[in-house]
């Protein structure tokens, strides 16, 4: 299996997994509130609904993702919240019905990108298997925030690993959106994968960077996946830095495009 299959394949299982959280609801609760601050459970569906749809714009018609991208100038901070309130205006079984299709349609499409390939984005082009972890991170992020407002603790799967590596890869990104200086030197991240039953990488050790440097962050690989999709303030999380480069790092990590988000204080 290539790495995009896999990607995508665990990918299908996130939206899957959160879906199920879902499907059961009764109406009146896709208008519970979330953590993210006026955000509602249709908000967080209606958000990936979006997101999803653009991404297959991306994949399948060009010109009309760059009609989007031309309409998001206009209003750049803005332009992904007023997708999603929008959407969320849908009545939840037709909300639902749209984000299976329209997933599902992208997930098929991602496993025909020949390789290569640059897909277009708000940012700069990528792989397919770099948009469908990108697509991962946002759908267990986004999870999270409805799985809190549901009070229910999601089990950390092997699928983080997906997502730790683009929190990883972010790292110069973050520096660089709060207008800081990119570190000169590789940090060393060493994550403990999550203890999943069955799973060959249960409570093996992630690793990226030099195993000699003198920057470093280390803790569970669930608790990493928290910090930089801020789902969680870092006081309550169990990730530690070396070396002061690191420790600032995890005060404005974020594995997610777009201006520096709020946290979760």
């Amino acid at each position: 299996m290539s790495t995009a299959e896999q990607i995508v394949a665990d990918l299908r299982a996130e939206s899957d997994e959160l879906d199920a959280l879902v499907a059961g609801l009764p109406s009146s609760g896709w208008a519970d509130p979330t953590p993210a601050p006026g955000w509602t459970i249709a908000h967080q569906i209606a958000h990936l609904l979006w997101t999803d749809r653009v991404s297959l714009l991306s994949l399948t018609d060009e010109p009309g993702f760059n009609d989007v991208l031309a309409q998001a100038m206009t209003d750049p901070t803005g332009f992904v919240d007023a997708g999603a309130e929008e959407l969320a205006l849908t009545p939840p079984a037709q909300l639902l019905s749209d984000w299976r299709h329209t997933r599902g349609r992208l997930h098929d499409e991602l496993l025909t990108v020949a390789d290569g390939r640059k897909l277009p984005w708000f940012g700069p082009p990528m792989s397919a298997a770099s948009m469908a972890t990108a697509r991962m991170m946002e759908t267990w992020a986004h999870g999270l925030d409805v799985a809190d407002a549901l009070g229910l603790r999601r089990p950390a799967t092997a699928r983080l690993r997906s997502i730790a590596h683009i929190g990883v890869r972010t790292r110069d990104f973050a520096f660089t959106v709060h207008g800081l200086a990119v570190p000169a030197e590789p940090f060393r991240v060493e994550l403990v994968a999550p203890a999943t039953r069955g799973s060959a990488d249960a409570g093996q050790l992630w690793t990226w960077g030099p195993e000699d440097a003198a920057q470093r962050v280390t803790g569970p690989a669930e608790d990493f996946c928290m910090l930089v999709t801020q789902r969680r303030a870092r006081s309550e999380l169990d990730v530690t830095a070396v070396g002061a480069d690191a420790a600032k790092w995890l005060t404005i990590a974020q594995a997610f495009a777009g201006p520096p988000g709020a946290g979760r204080g």
